[in-house]
């Protein structure tokens, strides 16, 4: 009761709120679309090795708190070999199917287990561990289903990976370093480093002969320390171990039903200091696990056998948007995870069982809280006042919780099937509102695209009215401009004939007042011409004059000489003969004065 008690304030504000989510009719649950993180299909693994002797896939799912975890599903044929690596991080794993052996390497120290169906191991980071499947009868392939831990000890790096090849471990160095470290020869580092290598997981040959390639038996040897006897032996001593099979141990729980087992770090030395537990469920036709939540883990599952259908309600009073109902169906090979204080429910159909192990992020003892049937947590709780928070009778309390005598593992008859309907009907009810919701968004997009082709051609036409109106006003400038230009042209034409006239005028004034000068001129032109010409004229009647007084002085210079030459006789001659001479050279010219 006082462990009861120690829960209950939680209980009475968050259970009861999460069972209404359960009984409410209205409800409101999601389809396979709102999984998406939680759920991850067998079909979406991520291929991480393929070879023709096996393959490795991965998966990373999320439980909505810590980082994706990260899960590896290795598949080997029969009689293959999963080739040594140097693990990163810690590891928990389950054996599907087959049988097999497994070594690793364990304080100096070449431990192995022989593994067969059912059984759950743990390797520790740091371990160099491989795997050999069986030769068996039935040709079965061992199927192993692993978990990598991703807590603030041991982190999972996506960029690094779960692990590493050991060759590539030791062929990351040259070939200096690694004959330095090794004391071998030159050839036999260059036969290493010149060698193909070889997938991760090749075909295993019989005991009789090599495992391995010597070269990588040596690098074993060397990482490991002496080895005389290969891989099943260090220092001539054998370790041998045995794993915890789930199929061979007794269920905690069991009914007609079915039942389910938790392995914690009690029945499983190897899992004291991990934070990954193991569990189980296997329901019978028409069952379901019954409504409950895990109070110090989530839950990542791998359904083995069968499907069945998943409902996870939501445990916060956060909108919706932070916190969803989820409904899902789910089949062989699918993974999916439920977080810490989610209420869930997991139902098989009527017409198969479902089975499905999976791996808890906590070691500790879980304590499952279930909400109806022997176990429910609500019988601890005062019935009054659970009616006062449901807000109902006490009598319908008491109708609700008294009837249910099984515990756990429930019939439920068809259950399954109606989830499915109602998952399907949400599924097409969520399309059609995503049918509706995409209409209403194309409306929406048509609408904005009317309304942004309206605002284009309004403020198109606005950019118009713009253009017309700064055109009309570079018009009306320019027009100005023009009438400017011409007004301009007219002045300056007004000017210029203003100027013109105004010449004119000067000219006329000047020409006026030159002509009285011009006659003027003409006149004493005129009257010097006449002077001239008188003056020519008395010059040539002075010369005529002149000319006709010497004609004359000469007539009577020749006169006066007949005259002495009359009356002066010889020496009047002689005289005269003189005279004569100086009268021609005295001869007046005629000249002529212009």
């Amino acid at each position: 009761m006082l462990k009861g008690t120690s829960i209950f304030p939680f209980l009475l504000f968050t259970v009861f709120c999460i069972l209404a989510s359960f009984l409410s009719v209205e409800a409101y649950s999601h389809g396979n679309a709102s999984a998406v993180g939680y759920l991850v299909q067998k079909h979406e693994r991520k291929p991480l090795i393929v070879t023709e002797y096996g393959e490795i896939s991965a998966v990373n799912v999320s439980d909505g708190t810590r980082g994706p975890y990260h899960l590896q599903f290795i598949t080997m044929e029969p009689n293959s070999l999963f080739l040594p690596v140097l693990l990163h991080a810690d590891m928990v794993f389950y054996v599907h199917t087959g049988s097999g052996t497994l070594s690793w390497t364990d304080d100096n120290e070449i431990r192995k287990v022989n593994i067969r169906k059912g059984d759950i191991y743990r390797l520790q980071p740091g371990s160099v561990f491989y795997v050999q499947s069986s030769l068996e009868t039935e040709r079965a392939k061992l199927r192993i289903h692993a978990i990598f831990s991703n807590t603030e000890d041991n982190i999972y790096e996506p960029s690094v990976g779960a692990y590493s090849s050991i060759s590539d471990v030791v062929l990351g160095f040259d070939s200096k370093v690694l004959q330095a470290a090794f004391k071998v020869p030159e050839d036999v580092i260059e036969e290493i480093l010149k060698s193909t290598k070889p997938p991760a997981i090749v075909h295993a040959v019989q005991k009789k002969k090599k495992i391995f390639c010597e070269w990588q038996a040596r690098l074993l040897k060397a990482f490991l320390g002496s080895n005389k006897d290969g891989f099943d032996s260090i220092n001539g001593k054998k370790k041998k171990t045995k794993a915890y099979n789930v199929l061979e141990a007794d269920p905690d729980f069991k009914n007609c039903n079915g039942w389910s087992l938790t392995v914690k770090k009690q029945d499983l030395r190897l899992l004291r200091d991990s934070n990954i537990g193991v569990f189980m469920v296997n329901l019978t036709k028409g069952s379901m696990m019954g409504p409950h939540w895990n109070p110090r883990a989530s839950e990542i599952a791998i359904v083995l056998q069968g499907q069945g259908m998943i409902r996870v309600a939501c445990s916060s009073n956060a909108n919706e948007s932070e916190c969803k109902n989820l409904r899902f169906r789910v089949k062989e090979g699918d993974v999916f995870a439920v977080p810490r204080f989610h209420p869930m429910a997991q139902m098989s159909f009527n017409n198969d069982s479902f089975v499905f192990m999976g791996f808890s992020t906590s070691t500790n003892r879980n304590y499952p809280q279930f909400l109806a049937g022997k176990s429910s947590v609500l019988g601890l709780l005062d019935r009054q006042i659970l009616a006062v928070s449901f807000n109902v009778t006490n009598t319908t309390i008491d109708q609700l919780l008294t009837p249910q005598k099984e515990s756990v593992i429930l019939e439920c008859t068809s259950c399954a099937e109606e989830e499915e309907s109602m998952m399907e009907e949400e599924i097409e009810r969520e399309r059609e509102e995503e049918e509706e919701a995409r209409k209403r968004e194309e409306e929406e997009k048509a609408r904005k695209r009317e309304e942004e082709e309206e605002k284009k051609r309004r403020e198109e036409e606005a950019r118009k009215e713009q253009e017309e109106t700064r055109r009309q006003e570079e018009e009306r400038q320019k027009r100005a401009r023009e009438e400017e230009e011409e007004e301009r042209e007219r002045q300056e034409e007004k000017e210029k004939e203003k100027k013109k006239k105004e010449k004119e005028r000067l000219r006329k004034e000047e020409k006026e007042e030159e002509e009285p000068k011009r006659r003027k001129r003409g006149k004493g032109r005129q009257e010097e011409t006449r002077k001239r010409e008188e003056a020519a004229a008395r010059e040539q009647e002075e010369a005529k004059r002149q000319e006709q007084e010497r004609q004359r002085r000469a007539e009577e210079e020749e006169e006066a000489r007949r005259e002495r030459e009359k009356q002066g006789g010889q020496e009047e001659k002689s005289e005269t003969e003189e005279g004569s001479d100086e009268g021609q050279g005295s001869v007046p010219k005629k000249v002529w004065e212009i």
